[in-house]
């Protein structure tokens, strides 16, 4: 493999990727769930959109972070390809923009299928692939990461996903979304607290900055948490297994909190991100498992 490619795969951030697949798995599932129906070319479709769009803004972070010096030598994360001189700032604009066609390209069918709605949702999404840390108003800089990431990765995401496949609006999927983007979010509030330092002398005022690192924490309390306390509400859609079967992902969720809230930022905060991606997997292995038995 060429180096060129090793540092594009690197840009694109693969680990993140269970983020943009979780809630078009799921809104597939549930969508299911409710109707009997599934249809796999517009599934197929509504996945691909939700994956370039996230390698997109992978893409974008990378190279406008390094713009705004947000990436130094004292980050603590994985190197990023743009400060890292791997990958120049043309190249990586590049990859992000056709990151963008080929959503677009896949997006194409489901306007076919759905009409102008998917093009509200669309639109959006592709903008703020950009928007998220470049822009007239940056969100990752102004401290809104974690809202974003609840809805464009969550509410959105997984009610779009089940109105491509039904056409209409449960609002089971305003629940399911609200857990997954919670979930989703305990990454970028990990993330923000691992770099809290760096940011705040780079005037990237993520949540963790503007809150300082105790209260920083306990964001990602209210996060897990929060999802875990939303199960219940299963019940009253009278689909109480998926609140029995979801409520398990919590053992790893106060493992993730026990280790954010007694360690200092470190390298070790990696750690605890692979961990919530694997909670994000794991909820949605018993979410589905629930479903189908």
């Amino acid at each position: 493999m060429n180096e060129t490619l090793k540092s594009c795969i690197l840009a694109a951030r693969p680990k993140t990727l269970p983020a943009a697949i979780v809630p078009v798995w799921l809104g597939c599932v549930l969508a299911w769930k409710i109707s009997g129906r599934f249809d796999l070319w517009l599934a197929i479709c509504t996945l691909m959109g939700a994956i370039w769009i996230q390698i997109a803004t992978n893409f974008f972070n990378d190279a406008i972070d390094n713009d705004k010096g947000a990436d130094t030598e004292k980050r603590l994360g994985p190197v990023r390809a743009t400060a890292s001189g791997m990958l120049s700032r043309g190249q990586v604009y590049g990859a992000a923009t056709l990151c963008l066609c080929i959503a677009a390209f896949f997006g194409w069918f489901l306007i076919e299928e759905r009409g102008w709605v998917m093009l509200a949702i669309g639109i959006p999404s592709l903008y703020l692939c950009y928007g998220y840390t470049g822009g007239p108003i940056p969100l990752a800089y102004r401290g809104l990461g974690e809202l974003f990431v609840i809805l464009f990765f969550g509410v959105i995401a997984v009610m779009g996903t089940i109105f491509v496949q039904l056409g209409s609006w449960p609002m089971e999927g305003i629940l399911l979304g609200l857990q997954l983007g919670l979930l989703s979010s305990v990454l970028i509030s990990i993330n923000n607290l691992r770099d809290r330092e760096e940011d705040a002398g780079n005037a990237k005022r993520t949540l963790a900055v503007k809150l300082g690192e105790r209260w920083g924490k306990r964001v990602v309390a209210v996060e897990i948490f929060g999802a875990f306390a939303l199960s219940i509400a299963w019940v009253y859609f009278q689909l109480p297994e998926l609140w029995l079967a979801t409520a398990f992902f919590i053992p790893l969720g106060v493992k993730i909190w026990i280790g954010v809230r007694d360690e200092p930022a470190s390298q070790r905060y990696n750690q605890f991100l692979a961990m919530g991606g694997a909670q994000l997997i794991l909820f949605a292995i018993l979410f589905t498992v629930a479903c189908v038995l």
